[in-house]
């Protein structure tokens, strides 16, 4: 199912020739500089909301350290509703009811007084906000956790008490999944709408409404078990009905999609009280009298298998027939040994790294919980009352198709070596018949999914570079790309992988219809026969994609092709954002919304009303309504008016150049504050493959955030983001294929002052940052965040955030390699930094933290060590027990303000600080730190 907010933004290839296009530019005016004080009073929008008739626009805005508030404001008039909702940090959860009526949301403690509950371990509670959106009239209720509507026009709203028990401690990592506990149960109040009434029920643990709010499900939970169970309430009646009882655990209690069936699962303890064996518990048939039970006990006789238990922490589904119910089902627990136990040290700890390993230890050891709490795909039957174990050992993944007549499996034994050294991962792929459990294998050794239409009646799927649909009754594939005068596979993708698919935009409702792109026109195709149509027909022509359909129904499945499409467009060469109205029975466009701006668009579920957003690097993406034809959109926001006050970037200018080879490529310059043309300045660039999609992101000042080109803009800074295009068996060669002719075309716009550049990459661009100082002087002061500096030893090291080995990186993903580096020897070594150390000139720091998972510490310490022993102008920042990048606030702080602190030394003429002239020894650290501990008022020293 498509999304309902959809952010038309896009990935960038080959531009067009253009000089150099302006965004915009603002005055020269005497402002206030950022302080820290004001980056962390800036605000940002944290979630919104449009109601279901498009008459009521809500959103939370919150600074980045402070209080939020909760809008709500009428889309027809001038009505506006403002609440106070404390600390900004905390999720208001705000939701408008399903008819437009009321609004709610979680108020929580100012941002002080949070941070005093946190300071003494006390719990910081919500209160939860009722807002009548006719009257105006507000009601509250004290802790509470979570809110939710009865149904779609709500009569009754459900809250969620907060629970004061402490938090239970957190598995040990690798451990088994343990016995389900009793549930940290808690109170719900149920609060009548309509009579301003409340009623609380105790001891709950898991709780929903159906579809339409007439039936609340919930389970009970005691500390005691007595009276657990599920009850059912009529909330048009108040009439409860016990639907289960017994003094078992009750999880996972799961409504159907349609609301109109209800199921649970049931854990007892076994005969040894070692496990937990759970039963499924389901209605359906609600009526007024009550619904129909049904309870499955796994048995023999219905074909379940021997030591097998249903998995306690999947939720069941009902088919979409109500005919049968998917479970998991997993081993039950092993008997408890019998003998004497391990004594501490008796037992050792080894791991054994066997050449046969499909995965690595150290990947098995990540996954290890994973693995235990797989359970296997199972379908339980009713009308039959069989049992059918649908994914198998050597068979894991499987998925149901709509209409649950068929379901689709892969097994990837075979290719799971390979895949977790290669990276490219093949599977067989097949078909399973749910009424016999039989299967039928349609592909082998296939990077492709099978992607089934809405009806469950058939599949797509990729190969050799084009799409195939089949019938899953069976019967021969037919290829609906043949002879279609454009590719259907990545062909922009410069990755070492081999027609690399690009994804369906979506089938139609009846599944009769494939919509597909070539990454520029969305593109019809019937399914049983006749031609394929180009819908857009102008979008490779005029740089323009055409990329996701809008859908404002999260419930729909597929797309209606009866109705006009509404689709996003991103202009390739001009960044342009927009929305097209398409008709899906004949080729042409109606654009709606073109704007210089980045766009992202929602539309009312009911009604033809469409909030929208649009921002620049300039101006914060504020959000607009519309009608149908987005004529005349009223502005509905205004988060950050304070910015007028400051020196903020005069614009964002798009930089068209040449590649070393012949690519034409953009890059985004960022200008700086109070620009001045014919004026040159000191300019960053940073770099991380392709980022000139990035010319209308606005980017919110902070204080955490280590190269945030506002902050550096703001200072007085220019700021280049250029597109980096690969070659295979060159990374580090294209970088300096691409950037070197960026920071050129850029320096001949005037703006940028070529004796003043600075250069800037973490991780990926780390590597490249590290790569570029060995390969040109270009760059007067350079920072590599986390780099790769040896392909070689980097190579057959391992990935310990996954643990899977690194490999993969380099053949197929980011490294772009053909082969190893014995089969590619030459390749690997012209591509490693250090291998050409002794030509850096560049004044370099490196980051590199001990616990990093992704890039190993050693690779900048190896870096740095070389270095330093060539006399180079080095110095290495690791913040102990960090990983790959920084998480906490005070270390980003830190290493955001040395960063500023270097560059404005190396390209402003800044008196550079003693802790990089010098460095600091180890017993005059903490000195050092306090000597830049900032003040109270947020100033640093």
């Amino acid at each position: 199912m498509l999304p309902r907010f959809v952010r038309f933004a896009a990935a960038l290839v080959l531009l067009p020739s253009a000089v150099i296009s302006a965004q915009q530019v603002a005055a020269p005016t005497a402002l206030k500089p950022l302080t820290t004080e004001a980056m962390n009073g800036w605000k940002s929008m944290r979630g919104s909301a449009l109601s279901n008739d498009g008459t009521w626009f809500a959103y939370t805005v919150a600074p980045a350290e402070g209080d939020a508030e909760v809008v709500i404001r009428s889309t027809g008039t001038t009505q506006e509703y403002r609440f106070p909702v404390g600390d900004g940090s905390q999720a208001s959860q705000l939701t408008l009811s399903g008819d437009a009526k009321w609004a709610a949301w979680l108020s929580w403690p100012t941002f002080k007084d949070s941070k005093k509950l946190k300071k003494d371990r006390k719990p910081v509670q919500a209160t939860a906000m009722l807002l009548n959106l006719t009257t105006g009239e507000k009601r509250e209720v004290e802790k509470v956790r979570r809110i939710v509507f009865a149904g779609e026009k709500p009569s009754w709203v459900a809250l969620q008490a907060a629970s004061d028990a402490p938090t239970p401690a957190a598995a040990a990592p690798g451990a088994p999944p343990a016995a389900p506990a009793a549930s940290a149960s808690s109170a719900i109040i149920l609060h009548d709408l309509v009579h301003n009434t409340s009623l609380t029920v105790a001891d709950v643990g898991e709780f929903g409404f159906d579809w339409s709010g007439e039936w609340l499900a919930y389970t009970v939970e005691t500390p005691s078990r007595v009276g657990n169970g599920v009850q059912l309430r009529n909330m048009k009646t108040d009439v409860v009905r016990a639907a289960d009882n017994s003094k078992g655990l009750y999880r996972r209690l799961t409504w159907a999609d349609s609301g109109l069936a209800l199921a649970v699962l049931r854990g007892m303890p076994d005969s040894a009280a070692t496990d937990t064996l759970f039963a499924v518990v389901a209605w359906k048939n609600f009526t007024a009298a009550g619904p129909t039970r049904t309870v499955y006990e796994p048995s023999a006789a219905t074909g379940f298998p021997a030591r097998m238990k249903i998995a306690g922490d999947r939720a069941p589904r009902w088919t979409q027939t109500f005919d049968g119910l998917y479970l998991g089902i997993r081993a039950v627990n092993p008997p408890k040994a019998k003998g004497a136990e391990w004594e501490d040290d008796e037992k050792p700890n080894v791991e054994i790294w066997h050449g046969k390993d499909a995965r690595l230890q150290p990947q098995q050891k990540v996954q290890e919980s994973a693995d235990k709490a797989y359970s296997y795909l199972s379908l339980y039957r009713m009308a039959d009352q069989r049992f059918l174990q649908l994914a198998t050992d050597d068979m894991k993944t499987v998925t149901a198709a709509p209409m649950d007549r068929w379901a689709v499996g892969y097994d990837d034994r075979a290719y799971e070596l390979d895949a977790n050294l290669s990276g490219v991962r093949k599977r067989d792929a097949y078909v399973i018949d749910l009424a016999t459990g039989a299967r039928r294998k349609v592909t082998t050794a296939s990077t492709a999914s099978l992607m089934t239409s809405p009806d469950g009646q058939r599949f797509a799927y990729m190969d050799d570079g084009h799409y195939f649909v089949q019938e899953f009754a069976g019967g021969a594939s037919r290829n609906l790309t043949a002879g279609v005068a454009t590719t259907f596979w990545n062909d922009e993708d410069d990755h070492n992988v081999v027609k690399p698919p690009r994804f369906p935009v979506g089938w139609s409702v009846d599944g009769l219809t494939l919509l597909l792109t070539d990454g520029w026109d969305i593109w019809r195709f019937p399914v049983r026969g006749g031609s394929a149509v180009n819908l857009t027909g102008n979008g490779k022509k005029d740089g323009i994609r055409y990329r996701q359909v809008l859908v404002s129904n999260p419930r729909q499945r597929g797309l209606d092709l009866t109705k006009p499409m509404l689709i996003g467009t991103y202009g390739e060469w001009t960044k342009k954002e927009g929305l097209t109205r398409v008709d899906p029975a004949k080729p042409g466009v109606t654009p709606l919304l073109w704007e210089d701006a980045a766009v992202r668009v929602t539309r009312a579920r009911d009604a033809d009303i469409f909030a929208f957003s649009k921002g620049t690097f300039r101006d914060y993406p504020d959000w607009y309504l519309a009608g149908p034809t987005f004529a005349a959109p009223k502005r509905m926001t205004d988060i950050n008016p304070q910015q007028k006050e400051y020196a903020w970037s005069a614009g964002a200018r798009l930089v068209d150049y040449v590649s070393d080879h012949g690519v034409k490529l953009q890059a985004a310059l960022f200008l700086p504050a109070g620009y001045e043309p014919g004026k040159k300045y000191p300019t960053l660039v940073y770099i991380y493959e392709k980022l000139s999609q990035g010319l209308h992101q606005y980017s919110a000042p902070n204080e955490t955030r280590a190269l945030n080109p506002s902050n550096y803009t703001a200072r007085g800074y220019a700021v280049l983001m250029p597109d980096i295009t690969y070659e295979i068996n060159n990374p580090g060669m294209s970088a300096v294929w691409s950037v070197i002719p960026a920071v050129k075309a850029a320096a001949a716009t005037g703006i940028v002052d070529i004796d003043k550049v600075g250069l800037q990459g973490h991780s990926w661009g780390g590597y490249q940052t590290a790569f570029l100082v060995t390969q040109t002087d270009l760059f007067k002061a350079a920072i590599a965040g986390a780099p790769l500096t040896d392909m070689i030893s980097m190579y057959s090291s391992v990935y310990w955030n996954s643990g899977s080995a690194n490999q993969p990186i380099f053949e197929s993903s980011q490294g772009r390699f053909k082969g190893n580096f014995l089969e590619n020897m030459d390749a690997y070594v012209r591509n490693s930094p250090n291998r050409f150390a002794d030509k850096v000139k560049t004044p370099l720091i490196i980051l590199h933290n001990d616990k990093d998972g992704a890039v190993d510490f050693n690779q900048g310490v190896t870096y740095y060590n070389t270095l330093r022993e060539l006399g180079k102008e080095v110095l290495m920042l690791s913040y102990p027990g960090e990983n790959h990048g920084l998480a906490k606030p005070a270390n980003m702080k830190d290493y955001a303000r040395r960063m500023d602190e270097f560059f404005d030394a190396k390209l402003m003429g800044k008196t550079p600080p003693d802790w990089y002239v010098n460095g600091v020894p180890r017993l005059a650290m903490e000195e050092h730190l306090k000597s830049r501990r900032p003040t109270k008022a947020g100033q640093v020293p």
